[in-house]
């Protein structure tokens, strides 16, 4: 539970500062690891050192002393801490009694110790030695009917060598049913993006910010999410670039900024303005918003100025006619409607992109959960296009990822939709015939759970369960499992909600030595603006009994396949082996790992587009129009409100550190609705109030979360938000991308009622 009765006050002083630095020492005192967290600090993202265990933001250019922020000093502190979970406190709590904690209570128990068995008899989870636990594994895999009735979930923790495996091994297997945690986050830029300028990931690297004319942050709070970006916008502001920072809530660190390691900001109590122009959209009016800016670049054109790059739009497009057509169709008047946005503002965000020559679009989730959102970052890339955005200094699409090797895993095979040329390169290289369905991802592995067509599910790390839309119907599915596996460094709730046999398997950490046999080996990560670089831990592991990810895909792998024909046991020691299998199958942009990942700062994979070359069918970059500007269903209800559910500031994804969100004034509480003040009195609801959301939906299930509070904040009229996971029962399973599978969590149709 909270400490504290709870109480919102807004938070007048800049973001970062001396409150980051406070809150950093802080977190270092309650894991009781100041002078061992202190030390792995220095190592933190440091040439020889390993890679954040939190954002995927690329390092800088490796000369600063502290290469990390807050959050990234909360996620090692956590990582690293004094507590451990072991067979005694598995005996004095059931699963049920542990089910009856918060998530929060779970995560300040501290880390794995040794494998573990769920005990149906007893209720609790008791030792298993690694072998049995492999072989366990290894019967339930090879008692399936089908290999498509087993799920194999991946984290964006893991890392390059341990995801490669596992995408080789379950293809072995004979499934491509891949649920990954990029599902849930930025599957609309892996499967967006390619068709129109021929890759899912960004354009940018880090010193193209050092050129750009104008940078766009929409859909974003870098502050909490991706704090080490705060350091390029304000260098950029300090340079005198306008900044357009676009969201339904005022973020603080869009706002003001202190670097906490500028000593002489922090020593004179300085700060930074960041956004030169702050857009306060209505949840879902991005769309109408982009529109608006583009039917202003075409009204100019229309009246005789040179707007666009016209060169470039020859040369390498296709498909502007239709753009044109279906944006001059569009009315100013619905577009000003949709986005909440005057046609002023619209056109003064218009005349910043038109005035710079370089110009950067970053975006979160706060564009690709929706149910189009697939097709709305197509018109991101479309804005772009328009002035030759790509393929030169400072211009590009930035997708900020969250977790630090999610775009990694991507690359690498965990794919539940693989090309034919990729399969082909693994049968050559491993000598066994990929299946070529197409898997599953997240929303149909829990429909496939449901429908009791899956029996198996492992997770090589996360949270699963807890990340899932409707929480309650998919608590059900997880418990209809034969088995379920956690492979993780702390306790979750996916612990918890099991299967009939369960198995927590503890993992070696990020920031731990890994020592085979071989000797010490090293993973790789690529953060999300594909650079690879090296990782190694530099601390002792938190316990005698854990083994590496890799270790454990292997052993899997030789219990599921024992007549395998790959040689699984001569990865378990030498890292390098895998190495060298990654280049095999990926030679265009991996050849030479072995030689290329022994410089210091890593390297930078080929993007096509920074060389303005477009790996698309045709060979060009494509406009590729989206009629209309609703990105999500209309609904026909008078009362509805648009949520949209929001990490807080102690919070990684589903790791909860504290019940605080400091930068949005919310002390001691997580069940908070933010609102309109307009919005609330027009529902008779004074700040404080005791509120129940229910979904607007028509399958007829009713999804309800209760005793929450009403705070007012800085809405726009008609749009809430709220803390995730907490509200996640309030999504429905059905609501998503279908290009993607990506939950629409950022735009879900609620209304207040009273129970």
């Amino acid at each position: 539970m909270a400490e504290g009765k709870p109480r919102y006050t807004p938070y007048k002083q800049p973001a970062g500062g001396w409150g980051a630095a406070a809150a950093t020492a802080k977190v270092l005192l309650e894991q009781s690891v100041v002078t061992k967290g202190s030390r792995a600090l220095l190592s933190m993202n440091q040439p020889g050192g390993f890679k954040c265990p939190s954002c995927a933001f690329p390092d800088a250019s490796c000369t600063k002393k502290l290469e990390f922020c807050e959050n990234g000093a909360k996620a090692l502190a956590h990582e690293t801490t004094k507590f451990r979970v072991t067979r005694d406190f598995f005996a004095a709590y059931s699963v049920t009694e542990l089910m009856a904690q918060s998530d929060y209570w779970l995560e300040m128990q501290g880390r794995l110790t040794e494998p573990m068995r769920y005990d149906a008899a007893t209720d609790h989870y008791v030792p298993v030695s690694w072998d049995d636990a492999f072989a366990l594994i290894g019967r339930h895999l090879r008692a399936l009917d089908d290999p498509g009735q087993a799920e194999f979930y991946t984290s964006g923790r893991t890392p390059n060598e341990a995801a490669f495996l596992y995408s080789i091994f379950v293809r072995e297997f004979g499934t491509n049913n891949f649920p990954d945690c990029s599902n849930m986050c930025h599957e609309p830029t892996s499967r967006g993006l390619p068709p129109a300028i021929g890759v899912g990931k960004g354009t940018v690297i880090l010193d193209d910010f050092d050129h750009a004319e104008a940078i766009f942050v929409i859909g974003q709070n870098p502050g909490t999410n991706a704090p080490r970006m705060m350091t390029c916008l304000v260098e950029a502001r300090r340079r005198g670039v306008p900044i357009v920072a676009v969201n339904p809530m005022p973020e603080r660190a869009l706002i003001r900024f202190t670097e906490p390691q500028d000593i002489a900001q922090m020593a004179t109590f300085g700060s930074t303005p960041i956004a030169s122009e702050f857009v306060h959209v209505k949840i879902g009016g991005d769309l109408a918003l982009i529109k608006g800016m583009m039917r202003a670049m075409f009204e100019r054109e229309a009246a005789g100025e040179t707007v666009f790059d016209h060169d470039f739009i020859a040369e390498h497009t296709e498909g502007f006619e239709e753009l044109r057509d279906d944006i001059m169709a569009q009315d100013w008047a619905e577009m000003v409607a949709v986005s909440g946005i005057s046609e002023e503002q619209i056109r003064r965000c218009a005349e910043i992109y038109i005035r710079s020559n370089a110009t950067i679009i970053c975006y979160g989730m706060g564009l690709t959960q929706h149910q189009l959102g697939s097709r709305l970052l197509q018109q991101v890339a479309a804005l772009l296009l328009l002035k030759g955005n790509y393929g030169k200094p400072g211009a590009g699409i930035s997708p900020i990822r969250g977790h630090s090797n999610v775009q990694g895993d991507r690359t690498v095979g965990i794919d539940e939709k693989p090309t034919e040329a990729y399969l082909d390169r693994v049968r050559d290289v491993f000598g066994f015939e990929p299946p070529r369905a197409h898997g599953h991802h997240t929303v149909e592995s829990v429909e496939a759970m449901m429908a009791g067509t899956a029996k198996v599910f492992i997770g090589l790390g996360g949270n699963f369960v807890r990340a899932v839309p409707d929480t309650d119907r998919a608590y059900d599915a997880m418990r209809k499992l034969d088995l379920t596996v956690g492979i993780a460094t702390k306790l979750n709730r996916g612990h918890l909600v099991h299967g009939k046999d369960a198995l927590i398997l503890p993992v070696i950490a990020r920031s731990e030595r890994i020592e085979t046999a071989a000797g010490e080996q090293f993973v790789t990560i690529e953060d999300s603006m594909s650079n690879v670089t090296a990782s190694r831990g530099v601390l002792d592991p938190a316990s005698a009994h854990l083994l590496p990810e890799v270790e454990i895909v292997c052993r899997m792998a030789m219990s599921a396949l024992p007549d395998s024909k790959v040689d699984w046991a001569s990865y378990i020691d030498d890292y390098a082996r895998i190495r060298d299998r990654i280049a095999d199958v990926y030679p265009a942009i991996y050849a030479d790992f072995g030689e290329r990942i022994k410089a210091p700062k890593g390297f930078h994979l080929d993007i096509a587009p920074r060389r303005r070359a477009w790996l698309t069918p045709n060979g060009k970059a494509n406009f590729l129009p989206l009629p209309g500007l609703h990105v999500d269903a209309p609904v026909d209800d008078p009362g509805m409100l648009r949520l949209a559910t929001v990490r807080s500031h102690d919070q990684f994804n589903t790791t909860i550190y504290s019940y605080n969100d400091r930068y949005r004034g919310v002390y001691n509480d997580r069940m908070v609705v933010f609102m309109n003040a307009e919005d609330m009195a027009a529902r008779g609801l004074a700040e404080g109030a005791n509120i129940t959301l229910e979904t607007i939906s028509t399958d007829g299930i009713v999804r309800r979360v209760e005793g929450l509070t009403a705070i007012d904040y800085p809405m726009p009229a008609g749009s809430i938000a709220g803390y995730y996971p907490e509200l996640n029962p309030l999504l429905p399973l059905a609501y998503y991308d279908p290009i993607s599978g990506c939950p629409a969590a950022k735009s879900i149709p609620v209304r207040v009622v009273s129970i």
